[in-house]
């Protein structure tokens, strides 16, 4: 006898349909599996066999073949349990019917039958459902991360013996009632309003979080600049569905997606130490697993103390900077992440800290200084947008009882100026000025006289690059949008200028 049961498998944020088909011969009791399977997969037969002895069903005792087509792919995970005992079930006639054939099986089978949660659900759902599947059996632990999919029934099932009473219709099951999504009202650990001073800096993070734009904090030690990033999620503009269910995919399948909420609700605050290796940034590994840079996806990562992280590690993050996505090539497959993220970072000018401080006197050599610095290429430091000295606050500021700005203020007016830019990009993948492509630019960044004057000596005056060209016009881009001027106008490209003429490097 023969059972056939549809699964997905996941490539990267990406899905693709396994048939798994399982058949019973005469011969001695014999469990072979075939099509690629890694030693997770290989390990179901174990989980199988005792997951459907325990839930009180025949186990085949037969020669048995599963097959995980295509074969020509490699299969990892576990989330084939359930297709796989299923299939074995249909093959003894302990499942009858051809109901089983409208619906995809995933989940993770325990010893005694239970079905357990499984990563990637949601990124596998999406990508069944674009291929036209509309049913699904999954974990009762996935329940929740399921219920935001609009247009599928997702049945949650929590024993492997009440999916096989649902099939042979002695278990009566609605689909799973589908969740409302909507933004959390996240307390920060910080806010704008308890920096003293810094407002030069302060306005720099507005600008970048209005314009989705990289920014370098950099100042002697005890500046503010490690708090001032930590700042910077409390003025971000909303999270919008679409950008949640692309973070929550990433998160699903790197396994820290929360159950309770089962997406994600505010945009994510990576800050790895500088110790972390290559592959811990942009991923990678056996399982090609998504890495910091994309877990940062839609959100922020931080990185301080930048010039301590290994040269080649920062490196690795000039082609996702520009493109948006990161590649990871391994020898048995190749996956892609998106990878869209605003950087901050934040160094000290010197190994003492005190280089170009207005108080403090720097006791570092130029070699040293100039050893410290080549840690940073000038590529890397060309795709910086917003440069920002942070020098030390005052006295006088830091004893100020004057009443700073708050965070809810500032994002106020962040969110209205990123409402500018969804309008104007309607019906692109660009979200942010940031994002914008050449011809984009041509288009929504044209200059006044006085603004052409201002960025022609500017580029001769600073020797910039042509994306350094570029990212001026992206900076007076926002900052007009902020302003609320549909013109880029002579003091845009000014305060845009300003924040590349402190470059050092």
């Amino acid at each position: 006898m023969l059972g056939k049961v549809i699964s997905f498998g996941l490539k990267g944020i990406d899905g693709y349909k396994v048939e798994v088909e399982c058949d019973l011969n005469k011969g001695l009791p014999k469990f072979e599996m075939v099509g690629l399977p890694d030693a997770s997969v290989k390990e179901s037969k174990e989980r199988v066999t005792s997951a459907i002895k325990n839930s009180g069903f025949p186990f085949p005792n037969h020669k048995i073949t599963v097959n995980l087509a295509p074969a020509s792919t490699k299969k990892e995970g576990s989330q084939y349990d359930l297709a796989i005992a299923c299939g074995l079930l249909v093959a003894e006639e302990v499942i009858i019917g051809s109901k089983i054939n409208e619906y995809v099986l995933v989940g993770e089978l325990s010893l005694n039958g239970e079905i357990k949660a499984v990563t990637g659900l949601l990124p596998l759902i999406i990508s069944a459902k674009q291929m036209g599947f509309k049913k699904f059996i999954v974990p009762e632990g996935n329940k929740k991360e399921a219920s935001f999919i609009e247009g599928v029934d997702v049945y949650s099932f929590y024993r492997l013996m009440d999916v096989v009473a649902y099939f042979n219709n002695k278990l009566v099951r609605l689909p799973d009632e589908k969740s409302v999504w909507q933004t959390a009202d996240v307390v920060f650990d910080e806010d704008l309003c308890r920096v003293k001073g810094q407002y030069a800096a302060k306005r720099a993070l507005e600008i970048a979080a209005c314009g989705g734009h990289n920014i370098l904090l950099w100042g002697p030690p005890g500046s503010g600049k490690t708090m001032m990033a930590k700042c910077l999620p409390s003025i971000l503009p909303d999270l919008t569905f679409d950008e949640a269910l692309e973070i929550t995919k990433i998160h699903s399948i790197a396994g820290i997606l929360d159950e309770k909420s089962g997406i994600v609700v505010s945009r994510p605050f990576r800050a790895p130490h500088h110790t972390a290796t290559t592959v811990a940034l942009t991923g990678g590994g056996k399982d090609a697993k998504p890495g910091e840079i994309s877990l940062a996806h839609n959100g922020v990562l931080f990185l301080d103390e930048f010039p301590e992280y290994s040269r080649n590690a920062l490196e690795t993050l000039r082609q996702p900077i520009e493109d948006g996505k990161i590649t990871i090539a391994r020898a048995n497959q190749t996956v892609e992440y998106p990878a869209n993220f605003v950087l901050v970072a934040s160094m000290n000018p010197c190994p003492c800290g005190n280089f170009g401080s207005k108080t403090l006197e720097c006791t570092c050599s130029a070699g040293e200084i100039a050893k410290y610095l080549k840690k940073l290429s000038g590529p890397l430091m060309d795709r910086i947008d917003l440069k920002v000295d942070v020098d030390r606050v005052t006295y006088y500021d830091l004893r100020s009882q004057s009443r700073e700005e708050m965070s809810a203020e500032v994002k106020e007016r962040v969110n209205r100026a990123r409402q500018i830019q969804n309008e104007r990009y309607k019906g692109t993948k660009v979200y942010c000025n940031a994002k914008m492509n050449n011809k984009m630019i041509a288009k929504y960044c044209v200059l006044d006289a006085d603004g052409e004057k201002l960025v022609e000596s500017a580029y001769d005056k600073y020797n910039l690059s042509a994306r350094g060209y570029n990212r001026i016009l992206k900076v007076a881009r926002t900052i007009a949008d902020l302003d609320g001027s549909e013109n880029i106008l002579a003091g845009h490209v000014a305060e845009a200028i300003a924040y590349r003429s402190i470059d050092k490097f």
